[in-house]
């Protein structure tokens, strides 16, 4: 049985922005701005349907590892390699 790939990322987020959109990919770090204000998980939720949408992959293949209340969060995306991920995010 093979072993499904998975990739961490690093994502800064700025919630409360206009809309949701990647910003920048410096130093291993994906800048996001998020359309939802961090109340509730809100903002966590909009970062994940935001990706989800992106890389083009369920939702509940993406879980925030690291960082649920913070603006830094490390992110595992699973069933895709980081060249794959970086490749659907326009960065590869």
């Amino acid at each position: 049985m093979s072993q499904e790939s998975q990739t961490r990322i690093t994502v800064q987020v700025q919630p409360g922005a206009g809309q949701s959109k990647v910003v920048s990919f410096t130093s291993n770090i994906l800048q996001v701005k998020i359309a939802a204000p961090p109340v509730k998980g809100r903002a966590n939720k909009e970062l994940m349907g935001f990706l989800s949408g992106l890389l083009g992959v369920s939702k509940s293949s993406i879980n925030i590892e690291k960082g649920m209340t913070s603006r830094r969060k490390l992110i595992a995306i699973s069933g895709l390699t980081q060249a794959q991920v970086l490749e659907r995010l326009g960065l590869g």
